[in-house]
């Protein structure tokens, strides 16, 4: 067993990744076929797992989200990362490297830590609309613009980014109503645009949706006017699930878009690498607006990081070993500085 419940200690894998979406196990797979040891730790619950396929990832398009991650857990286990099911909820640093406890009482340790663990839609706060999340109450036009077009689309305006994905979802159909909910009074800007754009608006809070089957089929405002629509967009607020991370003492920052705050995200460096050394991110709880093939991408850079860094200390401590030797060996360090002299002298001329 790689983990132990209560004080006793865990086998240290080389990176535990906490998170197995595309990111974590993307970055599995590379750190796998790196021969490191590698121990992912997933809760089961990734955010795409109402849609119904993948879509904008070359080689994968319409691949269900189950069968994508199902092939992907295989080829990682081909390369031995072990894969275990389990909610990481804390994580600390003990000496030179990081222990995360889990939510079953258990413990895993790993020399470089990778969090992987995604965001949560927090979706506007009307009756009916939760339901219908991720088939007929969409967010993004590339994810599922193409299998709703020509459709009857109506935009929830939360906030000064509605006017936008009105104008962004006008790509995919002509038949596009933006329902001004609680958003600001529109200027006349965007009047414009819209009007332009043909794209219509209407006044008044959303009060429900009307469904048939299971299928949205209108949209109820305040007043009780229903309007026939079969899409409904909204813009949910991208939350981080960063709970492990702030035990390491790393916190979410806002995440703007437009001049407005669309949620909040993990900082970290162009690789993920975060302000705490040896904490890396990928994924959504880095960069909420990626999609799958784009967390893939996020997961291998970090990978290839990580491994890039444990080298770098291997290196370190190989090279300090072999001081400690040779200062016991006089006569051996002796002469190893003179093989040392003739093959640098060699190459410098050219030999």
């Amino acid at each position: 067993m790689n983990s132990t419940p209560g004080g006793a200690r865990p086998e240290i894998h080389d990176i535990v990744v906490i998170g197995g979406g595309a990111a974590g196990l993307s970055a599995a797979l590379t750190l796998g076929r790196a021969r490191r040891s590698v121990l992912v730790v997933d809760a089961g619950e990734p955010r795409n797992a109402p849609a119904s396929a993948v879509h904008a990832y070359l080689g994968h398009e319409g691949t269900a989200p189950g069968e994508l991650l199902a092939a992907a857990r295989a080829e990682v286990r081909g390369y031995g990362v072990e894969l275990r099911r389990g909610d990481a909820v804390a994580a600390r640093r003990e000496g030179e490297s990081f222990r995360v406890d889990l939510a079953n009482g258990t413990r895993v340790e790993g020399r470089r830590l990778l969090v992987t663990t995604g965001l949560v839609d927090e979706l506007p706060d009307v009756p009916g609309l939760a339901e219908l999340w991720g088939t007929d109450v969409l967010h993004c036009p590339y994810c599922h613009g193409w299998e709703v077009r020509d459709r009857a689309v109506g935009v929830l305006g939360t906030g000064p980014l509605a006017v936008h994905q009105a104008l962004l979802w006008r790509q995919w159909s002509e038949d596009i109503t933006l329902f001004v909910h609680t958003m600001d009074e529109l200027d006349e800007r965007a009047c414009e645009e819209l009007a332009a754009r043909g794209v219509g608006v209407v006044v008044g809070e959303v009060a429900s949706l009307a469904t048939r089957d299971g299928r949205l089929t209108g949209v109820r405002l305040a007043d009780g006017t229903l309007m026939d629509r079969q899409v409904l967009v909204v813009a949910g607020k991208l939350t981080p699930r960063a709970g492990v991370l702030s035990s390491l003492g790393i916190a979410p920052t806002d995440l703007e878009m437009g001049g407005a705050v669309i949620g909040a995200h993990i900082a970290a460096d162009p690789t993920g690498a975060t302000e705490v050394p040896g904490v890396w991110v990928a994924g959504n709880v880095a960069s909420p607006t990626d999609q799958v093939v784009a967390a893939a991408a996020a997961g291998v850079r970090a990978g290839a990081a990580i491994n890039g860094d444990l080298i770098a200390e291997e290196t370190r401590a190989a090279v300090a070993a072999r001081r400690a030797r040779l200062a016991g060996a006089p006569f051996s360090a002796r002469l190893e500085r003179e093989v040392c002299e003739v093959v640098l002298g060699d190459r410098r001329h050219g030999l």
